[in-house]
């Protein structure tokens, strides 16, 4: 089963079921008007929605009195506009080690065990086609191309392996990044906040069971995609070198207080230890030049660039739908 969410409805958007192939959807207002309220009774109506989704794709016409239409990613929204919470891992330590090695800093060894994590913010996530508002280019504009989880009611103190019957959907993200803005915020010694704006989601949040043998119930084997200005960037496995799985990552995140459903978890910047793939950020490219040149080269994001994120099946079919997005200069304080 897919789902999306359009930009009609309120700030929660519009729930619509979306075929496998990514054409056609339906909304479901009998069962839930938001994916928001879907998982909030997920046990319930989940299954309701699934027979939608089969009658979707048997082609059927109206669905429960509803039309089905086109779908298109432009007319979406985030599947979660405003998600329970955003946690973000860094399940890839390729990623971190290079991060530190370019420092001329140790891993701590506690890394190798204990996951990074932060919590960022939830409140106004980005629609999979729309612009990404930058106040400053000096900033350090970077995206982070990962995959993410949406959970049911977590309970507290849970382990891994039970952690993995929690994950409801799987989408993916752009978590952009103000590189040159995280330094001092983290000298501050309480996280990041101004250099974590808000994140960006792909059109489509799927149900493990669309993706057949990739999903091992904790990690997702296949590509991501990462284009930057129409180029190839990078395409990385999500499921080499994930050295913590999203049944860890979920435990740690509930290791001390439960999730709420609707909660995202995120993977990270997606990285492989082989450099022919290429990378899903900007920063691991500069890091990875400041290793051998001393200093990098690659710049940050500039006003009007584009980058496009998606993950692609083994028959070469878009799962998530693509974010599809331009870096702006933000318009300026509103009134």
């Amino acid at each position: 089963m897919k789902l999306a969410t359009l930009k009609e409805g309120g700030r929660d958007g519009t729930l619509v079921v979306v075929s496998r192939d990514l054409k056609r959807c339906v909304k479901a207002p009998r069962i839930a008007s938001t994916l928001r309220a879907a998982l909030d009774d997920w046990n319930r109506r989940s299954g309701d929605l699934a027979l939608v989704s089969e009658l979707l794709d048997k082609g059927v016409g109206d669905i429960n009195d509803a039309p089905v239409v086109p779908f298109e990613p432009a007319k979406c929204m985030a599947p979660l506009p405003r998600a329970a919470q955003w946690i973000d891992g860094s399940a890839y330590l390729n990623h971190v080690e290079l991060v530190r090695k370019a420092r001329k800093a140790e891993m701590p060894p506690e890394f190798y065990t204990d996951p990074l994590m932060y919590q960022g913010g939830s409140d106004a996530m980005i629609g999979p086609c729309d612009d990404v508002a930058a106040a400053d280019e000096a900033h350090g504009i970077d995206f982070e191309a990962e995959v993410a989880v949406v959970v049911d009611d977590v309970p507290m103190g849970i382990d891994p392996a039970a952690a993995r019957a929690h994950i409801q959907l799987v989408l993916l993200v752009n978590d952009v990044s103000l590189r040159n803005l995280i330094p001092a915020e983290l000298a501050k010694g309480f996280g990041f906040f101004q250099s974590k704006p808000s994140s960006s989601f792909s059109p489509v949040a799927a149900t493990p069971d669309e993706l057949g043998d990739a999903w091992d119930g904790a990690k997702l084997h296949l590509p991501l995609v990462a284009e930057l200005n129409g180029k190839p960037f990078g395409r990385p496995d999500a499921g080499t070198d994930m050295n913590f799985d999203f049944g860890q990552l979920i435990a740690h995140a509930a290791r001390t207080r439960p999730l709420t459903a609707g909660s995202i978890v995120g993977s990270g910047t997606v990285s492989n230890r082989d450099p022919s793939v290429g990378s899903c950020c900007l920063a691991e490219v500069r890091m990875i030049e400041t290793i051998a040149d001393g200093k990098p080269k690659t710049p940050f994001m500039k006003f009007g660039d584009r980058i496009r994120i998606e993950m692609l099946d083994r028959e070469g079919r878009s799962i998530f739908g693509a974010i599809d997005q331009r870096v702006v200069k933000h318009a300026g304080r509103s009134t």
